[in-house]
């Protein structure tokens, strides 16, 4: 089978393989599209903490079931979406209902390969039927789930205000399920015309900067000077993610949706003085699976505008670098196969 192998960092290769032979709990799957998500742009360039190569990405997935067992609940033909944690169903986190977390989790594309390649084998409980959804839409479900797993925590009320800060795939899933769960959602980006982009794609407020002396200012005077209910950052840049204490009203939740590898630093005194609340919010469970995709079929999440840039496994290799260097008017950019 064609893969598409990141043998080192800066490096990937379309390699034939020998395809995956099916155990008796797994589904053979065909991946029909992949989602590039932003680990795999850090794989690529040798940023990612927890990977080793030579490493197949892909966990984005919309898939076709080739090879299924009879007690599965899936034929060949169907066509699904695809929940990437392998988790061990029996660590605290498992045992405790939060299988994101995992103490041994295995992510797809990541710890081991994933799908950007013709064949793939998966345990039936990952994958969810894609009834009355598209393609791309299957190929979406994963990255809107991990913002609307980040709403969930935060557990966004109607009329609260939030703020969003970062509009890469992630931001834009935390800005239309906000909007979703009712919240009143202003948006932020250092790009102020990707930011005016995402505002109308989500149907949120961009932040207005162009009368303010400071960033700063300008956030709080969209908050009527009180700050927000509600701050998610999905930036993944230290100090950005530092600057959010900033934000927050008193009495309100900071959630970090971005991850960093170096340390976050804050204020004691005005987080203890403002009573506020710092949560960390790990891919999704489930229940938000299953939540987009209702909101896809109920025509909520505007997928089709959400994916700018497409390519095919062989042309990967070159378009992938080339993205990772100028990400100018990208929002989601998706492989074909088949």
């Amino acid at each position: 089978m064609d893969a598409l192998v990141c043998t080192e960092p800066g490096t990937l290769e379309l390699r034939q393989l020998s395809p995956p032979v099916r155990a008796d709990h797994q589904i053979l799957v065909r991946p029909r599209r992949i989602g590039i998500c932003g680990t795999d742009y850090h794989i690529f360039e040798g940023k990612h903490p927890f990977l080793r190569y030579p490493r197949i990405m892909g966990h984005e997935l919309a898939v076709e079931v080739l090879e299924a067992p009879a007690n599965s609940g899936f034929a060949p033909g169907d066509l699904c979406a695809v929940n990437p944690y392998l988790s061990c169903g029996s660590c605290v986190s498992c045992r405790n209902g939060k299988p994101n977390c995992c103490t041994r989790i295995s992510v797809l594309g990541v710890h081991e390969d994933g799908g950007m390649a013709e064949f793939l084998c998966l345990p039936a409980a990952n994958l969810l039927p894609g009834d009355g959804l598209s393609v791309d839409e299957c190929a979406s479900v994963e990255f809107l789930a991990i913002g609307a797993h980040a709403v969930r925590r935060a557990a966004v009320k109607g009329n609260e205000r939030v703020l969003v800060v970062g509009t890469g795939p992630i931001g834009v899933g935390v800005a239309l399920f906000a909007k979703i769960a009712g919240g009143d959602v202003r948006i932020f980006d250092v790009d102020e015309k990707r930011m005016t982009s995402i505002a109308s794609l989500t149907a949120s407020r961009a932040i207005d900067v162009s009368d303010a002396t400071s960033v700063s200012e300008a956030i709080l005077a969209a908050s009527d000077g009180e700050g927000f209910d509600v701050v998610f950052d999905a930036t993944g840049n230290r100090r950005a993610m530092e600057t959010s204490f900033d934000h927050v009203t008193h009495g309100g939740r900071l959630i970090f949706v971005g991850v960093v590898t170096s340390e976050i630093c804050f204020q004691d005194p005005a987080f203890h003085a403002r009573e506020m609340t710092l949560l960390g919010s790990r891919n999704a469970t489930a229940e938000d699976f299953d939540h987009v995709v209702r909101a896809i079929r109920n025509g909520r999440v505007p997928v089709a505008k959400l994916i700018t840039h497409r390519t095919d496994l062989a042309a990967c290799s070159t378009d992938l670098p080339l993205w990772a260097r100028n990400k100018t008017g990208l929002i989601k950019a998706m492989i074909s196969i088949g």
